[in-house]
C-alpha cells in the first residue's frame, strides 16, 4: 500500500502552501461568520471546498454511493446501527428524488440517535481504570443520552457538564467529576475533549513540540481546584452510595490531591485573559462562560473537527485532539467556516450533522477510483471504519434478536465483582479498542475473531428471525435476499444469489442451510465493517 506521506509528496507545492495559509490555532477569537447558512447551503460549501483541493491535487473523486452503501453507512453513523430487512427494502424501492435527505433527517429524530452518541462520549469522558471500573456510569450515559436526543445545544451541554453539583442520583453528570477526581484530570479531559489541545505534555513541564507552558497548565487547572466529592470511585462502589460532588470551600469532602509538578498560579484562560475570582464563589461558572463563547477559539472548532473525524475517519487536524500550530489542518478555510457556522447556528449538533451528510462528500463511494487508492487527506472517496464494540453488538442484535433481558437493559450495566454486567457490557469489553484507536484500522485479533465465528448467543437468537423468514410460499432467492437485506442492507447481485440458492438447495433447503447462509453473512468484512 502506498503511504500518506507518498501521496502527500504527490500534491503539488501551490496546494501544500494553501494548507499552511491561515492553518494558525494561536488564541485569537473565531472570527464570525458573515453570513449564517442552512444545513443545505452549509453541504455545498463543503463540496466547493473539498472538490477545490482535489482539482489542485488532480485526484478525481469516487462517484457517489449507490443507495444501500449509503444507506447503511447513514445508519451506523449517525443511529449506531444497521436498518431492518423492512427498512432497508423501503429505502432501496423508494422513489422519492430527496430521499436521502428525508432519511438523514428520521435518523436524527430517533432515540438511538442519542444513544449512538452517549456510547461514543461516555468512552472519551469516562476513562476506566481499577478505581473505578465497579462504579455505575449509567447516571452519566442516561444524562448524555436525554441531552443529546432533545438537541441540547453543545455549549449548553458542556457548560451543565462543567458546572455540575449534586449527587449521582440527581445530576449524572457529576460521574465525570467523580471518574476523574483531581484538577489535573479534569484538566486532562476538558482540555482534550472541548477544546481539542493536548495540555497534558505541559504538567511537569514546557511543552516540548508546541508553545504550551507548564504555568498555564496549571492556570486552567486552577479553575478546578475547588471541586470536591464526599466520596471517591471506589468507595461508592463499594458502599452501594451515590457519590456527590460540591464546589465550594472544602469543608464537605477531602482535599485534591496534586502531583509534585503542580504549581499554585494564578487562573487564567489558555493563552488568554486572568479573569477576577471571587474566592468565596464557584470557579467553574467562569471558565465555562468563556469556553463556550462563540468567539472562543478552540471550543467550535473542537468539536467541528473531532465530528468530522466522526463520519470520515479521520479530522482535519489529526490526531483529533492534538490542534497546535505545527499541527496544521489539511483544509484551513473549509475548518474554519464550519467552525463559524456552528457558532453562529447557536451549536446545534443536528445542524451540523445534517450539513455533513447531505454533502456529497459523505455521499460518496468508499471503492476508491483509479487514481485516487491511496488518498486519505483529500477525501476523494470515504474511508472504511472498523464497527464499534457497541455498533457491532447492536447489529447483530438487530439480525438475531436482542439478548434476554432487552437491548434496554443490556446497555450500561454497574461492573460487577468479576468485570462487566449484561451481555452488551460483557462484549464491549472483550471487543474494547485501545485509547485514541485509528477507526479506519482493524485492531481485533484472532479471540475477537473466533468469538463471532463460534457465537451461540447469537445465533441461538436468531432461529426465531430464521422462522419467520422462511415463509411458505417464498422461494429460496426471497429467502436469501431477506437474509442480505437483514445483514447487509442490500439484495444479493445475481451471482449471489444463484451461488446461495443452489447451496441451500443441495443442502435439503431447511432452516441449517439458510442458518449457514445467515452465519456466514454475519462474519464477511462487510458486516463488520462500515463502508
Amino acid at each position: 500500500m502506498i503511504s500518506v506521506r507518498r501521496v502527500m509528496q504527490a500534491i503539488p507545492l501551490a496546494l501544500a502552501a494553501l494548507a499552511l495559509a491561515g492553518s494558525s490555532l494561536a488564541a485569537e477569537k473565531l472570527a464570525p461568520a458573515k453570513a449564517k447558512l442552512d444545513a443545505a447551503a452549509l453541504a455545498g460549501r463543503i463540496d466547493q471546498a473539498i472538490q477545490a483541493q482535489q482539482d489542485a491535487a488532480k485526484v478525481k473523486p469516487s462517484p457517489v454511493a449507490d443507495d444501500a452503501e449509503f444507506l447503511r453507512r447513514v445508519y451506523l453513523d449517525i443511529t449506531g446501527v444497521i436498518p431492518t430487512a423492512d427498512q432497508a427494502a423501503a429505502f432501496l424501492d423508494s422513489k422519492e428524488p430527496n430521499k436521502r435527505a428525508k432519511l438523514i433527517d428520521q435518523l436524527l429524530a430517533d432515540p438511538h440517535y442519542g444513544r449512538h452518541l452517549a456510547d461514543i462520549w461516555q468512552g472519551l469522558l469516562l476513562p476506566r481504570n481499577s478505581d473505578n471500573r465497579r462504579l455505575s456510569t449509567e447516571p452519566f450515559a442516561k444524562w448524555l443520552e436525554e441531552g443529546f436526543n432533545k438537541n441540547k445545544t453543545w455549549d449548553k451541554l458542556v457548560s451543565d457538564l462543567l458546572t455540575a453539583t449534586g449527587s449521582q442520583e440527581e445530576n449524572g453528570a457529576i460521574t465525570f467529576f467523580v471518574i476523574n477526581p483531581t484538577p489535573d484530570k479534569m484538566t486532562d479531559q476538558v482540555c482534550k475533549l472541548f477544546l481539542g489541545v493536548q495540555l497534558q505534555c505541559a504538567q511537569c513541564h514546557n511543552h516540548p513540540f508546541t508553545s504550551w507552558k507548564q504555568t498555564e497548565y496549571w492556570a486552567m487547572a486552577q479553575f478546578f481546584m475547588k471541586v470536591r466529592s464526599d466520596r471517591n470511585a471506589k468507595q461508592a462502589a463499594k458502599q452501594g452510595v451515590s457519590p456527590t460532588v460540591v464546589e465550594g470551600d472544602g469543608r464537605r469532602g477531602k482535599a485534591a490531591q496534586l502531583p509534585e509538578s503542580a504549581k499554585m498560579v494564578p487562573a487564567k484562560f489558555l493563552q488568554g485573559d486572568q479573569p477576577k475570582l471571587n474566592s468565596k464563589e464557584p470557579y467553574r461558572p467562569v471558565l465555562a462562560k468563556w469556553m463556550t463563547a462563540p468567539e472562543n477559539p478552540y471550543f467550535a472548532r473542537a468539536m467541528v473537527n473531532r465530528m468530522w473525524g466522526q463520519f470520515f475517519g479521520r479530522g482535519f487536524v489529526n490526531p483529533i485532539d492534538n490542534m497546535h500550530d505545527g499541527n496544521p489542518p489539511s483544509h484551513p478555510e473549509l475548518l474554519q467556516e464550519l467552525s463559524a457556522q456552528f457558532a453562529a447556528n447557536g451549536f446545534d449538533l443536528k445542524y451540523l450533522v445534517r450539513a455533513i451528510c447531505n454533502s456529497q462528500t459523505y455521499q460518496r463511494s468508499s471503492k476508491p477510483y483509479a487514481g485516487n487508492e491511496s488518498d486519505s487527506v483529500l477525501y476523494s472517496h470515504m474511508a472504511l471504519k472498523v464497527l464499534s464494540p457497541e455498533q457491532l453488538f447492536d447489529s447483530l442484535s438487530e439480525v438475531a434478536g436482542a439478548p434476554e433481558k432487552g437491548r434496554a437493559n443490556g446497555r450500561r450495566a454497574p461492573q460487577g465483582k468479576n468485570g462487566p454486567v449484561g451481555p452488551r457490557n460483557q462484549f464491549v469489553a472483550f471487543f474494547q479498542l485501545e485509547e485514541g484507536a485509528d477507526p479506519t484500522e482493524y485492531q481485533a485479533g484472532i479471540p475477537q475473531a473466533l468469538r463471532l465465528m463460534n457465537s451461540g448467543e447469537f445465533f441461538n437468537r436468531a432461529n426465531q428471525f430464521l422462522t419467520q423468514t422462511i415463509r411458505a410460499g417464498q422461494s429460496s432467492a426471497q429467502i436469501c435476499e431477506r437474509l442480505y437485506l437483514a445483514t447487509l442492507c442490500r439484495r444479493p447481485t445475481a451471482e449471489e444469489s444463484q451461488k446461495l440458492t443452489a447451496y441451500v438447495q443441495k443442502n435439503g433447503g431447511d432452516k441449517k442451510a439458510y442458518s449457514d447462509v445467515l452465519w456466514a453473512l454475519l462474519n464477511t468484512s462487510e458486516f463488520t465493517l462500515n463502508h
